[in-house]
């Protein structure tokens, strides 16, 4: 699917489409003129491409169907469901709410109703995701003919009793990746009834599988093969997948396996309208070293919601982090309290990080209409059915084309009309993005990166393997990985042994004091998470990752949690906890933090001229040194100092030198060079999404006028994960593109020496000093001079 036709921009107020009036609404609530609004795009409804039941399947599975009121499958479900049956494994990679689901429980239902011992197993990569699909499926099998196929969750919030039932009579399982990995294939041999009459593994949104991330999945599915086929089974594998591109060699690359792709979508759509917003710029306040202020996307959002509310239009509000969730319904419900107060109780937050049963009272109010709005991070991207949503409003580029039209595809569910819209925040990609429309609604969505043998994920993995099975030598050399085993055998952690009877004669076992599975993070988090309790009361408030605990929960630091404010106490990592206290400073807080970073080994260079482009092994050393304090209307009060342990990471980066030749003869003098080297970099890292497929948060960069390893003025781009996720190698690969994207919205930016909208960084350790913005400009043009020169 290229979701947007050619593009037009027509006037405010000729909007005649359900979207347009609701866009109407949002222009006639903002202050001063539409010139917020920088382009609209009306996109045409879709009509419906039927099929007919296929023959082979239960007749008690269709009659469930027809009693959910689905009297016709869509010609994408059957063809999906009749690869699986055929024994094909296959990815169906349709948009938003085009009904995927029915086209792997179809081959599933029949099958568990066709052998009362055949097992299936659901995966998805969120809870909520899982606890809905499992809610449809037990609306088709409460009763009736259905009713032994047995349903059941096996996750983190499963109790440990239900669990043991699960175990012994769960017939199609509802899991997710990291249970699988910790909970089933550590223990295979209590989940043997399972195991040796697993049919279908069905991998739901398997588009979110990506970076670290994913190639951590890739590897517990290749597990999951594995231990299959030792009880002998040779389950089919169904992935579900918003549109991505090359969906069967991502799945393949995913699974260990071939896949067919299904992708034309016989699914309906109602009309959409999708416009992009920026805020304004806000003329009594200014920001770091005099820095011109734009209104907040989430303060910009909040309004936004407020007024689609009020005309009674349900909303979701997508944020880019758990605080902006927060933000944006605490200053929703405030804006509503001053309009019509019956309305405010109707606005929520929903994040990750909540306890469960906060977190399903929230998504049944989602699913009934009680709520008319919710900020949300990303935990509502995936799946969830939330049927009659009228708009979205998108705080902020979400990283990808791909999550943008998945965040995109939750408003108009089927046939009826709805509003989407970008609201861009102070960032050089959505500046870029909102006024280069073409370079988001008419770009082809970004293929899935996963790396399996990135060995930081290998290694982990191939202990919990060997745990699992002793390796064989022909396994090992399947994945290239006798020289990375050798190394861990040199750590003491596994031993090969030459067993002459063995087919192939030796086997791989991990040491009696290995225990691989603790150790392995499948969602590539440093650490365990970190339990935040209110220290007044005991009560335990929700968790967070221990990778970001640092920057997030050091002392001093304030937390939101369901529109109450907390300010951290103290942050006890050795024992996983951070204690808080409730209260509103009136601030908020943002870590600063200084960044090193050392060359281990350059893995491909080229010279172009008096410039010099590389992809290295790098370790980056990070350490938080104080946090600001900022007043709600973006004013900064003072810099507050820290003293917290250095971390570590080895990872990949993307770099380019200059020599100080051509720095002069771009104008840039030695004084200068610190300044517009550093501003470069953050336009770079800004912009990197643009290229590969991820977002600004996952990955960093480091700049200076003469850096050690390279005697140059150079220039870091770094993935965030331990051994790298992809990105640096797209950057390498893309670099003239990347970096014209970078000179073209440094140029374009209307302030005078630098912004957030071009060359300041949200998470810069040195406050955003020093920069030069003239300069960055003047570097990134004679760079790109001397790359076109060269082949």
């Amino acid at each position: 699917m290229n979701p947007a036709e050619p593009t037009t921009q027509p006037r405010a107020g000729n909007h005649l489409s359900y979207g347009g009036s609701l866009l109407n609404r949002v222009l006639a609530g903002a202050p001063g003129d539409d010139s917020r609004l920088t382009h609209v795009v009306e996109l045409p409804a879709r009509l419906a491409t039927t099929a007919t039941w296929p023959d082979w399947a239960a007749p008690e599975v269709v009659e469930a169907f027809r009693g959910a009121g689905i009297t016709a499958p869509w010609t994408h479900q059957t063809k999906t469901a009749d690869l699986a049956v055929g024994g094909d494994h296959v990815v169906v990679s349709t948009g938003t709410a085009s009904g995927k689901s029915l086209g792997y429980q179809l081959p599933v239902l029949t099958a568990l109703r066709a052998d009362p011992r055949a097992t299936a197993l659901y995966l998805a990569p969120t809870k909520a995701l899982g606890a809905d699909q499992l809610r449809a499926v037990n609306e088709l099998t409460h009763e009736g003919a259905l009713r032994d196929i047995h349903p059941a969750a096996y996750d983190g919030d499963t109790p440990a009793e239900i669990r043991q039932w699960v175990r012994a009579n769960g017939r199609w399982i509802f899991t997710n990746p990291d249970m699988l990995h910790v909970g089933i294939l550590r223990s295979h041999q209590r989940w043997a009834r399972v195991l040796r009459r697993l049919r279908y593994v069905v991998v739901d949104e398997c588009h979110a599988y990506r970076g670290v991330f994913g190639s951590h999945v890739a590897l517990v599915l290749r597990r999951l093969r594995r231990i299959a086929a030792h009880y002998g089974a040779e389950p089919i594998f169904v992935l579900c997948s918003a549109t991505t591109a090359d969906p069967a060699a991502a799945a393949s690359r995913l699974i260990g396996a071939p896949c067919v792709a299904v992708t034309e979508d016989g699914s309906p759509q109602g009309p959409r309208t999708v416009a992009l917003w920026e805020p304004p710029l806000l003329t009594a306040v200014t920001g770091e070293n005099g820095a011109p202020v734009r209104r907040s996307a989430t303060s910009e959002a909040a309004r936004i919601m407020a007024d689609l509310v009020v005309e009674g239009a349900r909303t979701l509000t997508f944020v880019r982090s758990r605080r902006a969730a927060e933000l944006t319904a605490m200053e929703t419900r405030r804006l509503l309290a001053e309009t019509d107060p019956d309305l405010t109780e109707r606005v929520a937050a929903y994040r990750a990080g909540y306890l469960a049963e906060d977190r399903r009272d929230l998504e049944t109010a989602l699913s009934t209409g009680a709520l008319l709005g919710a900020a949300t991070t990303n935990a509502l991207e995936l799946g969830l059915d939330i049927a009659g949503l009228d708009a979205v409003v998108i705080s902020g580029f979400p990283g990808t084309v791909a999550s943008f039209w998945q965040q995109a595809g939750r408003a108009g569910r089927r046939t009826q009309g709805s509003l989407v819209l970008l609201v861009a925040r102070d960032d050089p990609l959505d500046t870029f993005l909102v006024h280069h429309p073409e370079a988001l609604l008419d770009k082809p969505v970004e293929a899935t990166i996963t790396d399996p043998h990135n060995p930081y994920v290998l290694g982990p993995q191939l202990l919990c393997a060997a745990l699992e099975l002793p390796l064989t030598d022909a396994e090992v050399d399947a994945l290239d990985a006798r020289e990375l085993l050798t190394d861990l055998a040199g750590q003491g952690l596994i031993r090969r042994r030459v067993i002459a009877e063995a087919k192939g004669g030796a086997r791989w076992y991990v040491t009696a004091e290995t225990q691989p599975h603790d150790a392995v993070d499948v969602r590539g988090g440093i650490g365990t998470p970190v339990a935040i309790v209110d220290g007044e009361t005991g009560r335990l408030l929700g968790t967070a990752d221990a990778g970001r605990a640092h920057a997030t929960l050091h002392e001093g630091a304030v937390h939101l949690h369901q529109g109450d404010t907390y300010v951290v106490d103290e942050l006890d990592l050795d024992e996983g906890v951070a204690f808080v206290h409730a209260g509103d400073p009136g601030w908020t807080t943002s870590a600063r933090q200084v960044t090193s970073i050392a060359v281990d080994a350059m893995t491909e260079q080229h010279a172009h001229g008096r410039v010099t482009t590389a992809l290295a092994h790098v370790r980056v050393t990070s350490q938080v040194i104080g946090y600001l304090r900022t007043l709600f209307n973006g004013e900064v009060l003072d810099l507050v100092e820290l003293d917290l342990p250095a971390q570590t990471l080895p990872t990949r980066a993307v770099l380019y030198t200059v020599t100080p030749d051509l720095l002069a003869v771009a104008g840039i003098d030695p004084q200068q060079a610190p300044g517009a080297l550093h501003a470069a970099e953050h336009a770079a890292i800004g912009l990197l999404p643009l290229v590969a497929t991820c977002d600004r948060w996952d990955i960093g960069g480091v700049s200076t006028a003469e850096h050690p390893d390279t005697g140059l003025p150079t220039v870091f781009v770094y993935d965030g994960q331990p051994g790298g996720a992809g990105f640096a190698e797209r950057g390498f690969a893309q670099l003239r593109r990347w970096l014209s994207a970078t000179l073209s919205v440094i140029d374009s930016c209307a302030c005078a020496a630098g912004c957030p909208s071009c060359v300041q960084s949200p998470k810069c350790g040195n406050g955003n000093h020093p920069l030069d913005k003239a300069g960055a400009g003047r570097l990134l043009t004679a760079v790109l001079a001397e790359l076109g020169t060269s082949p």
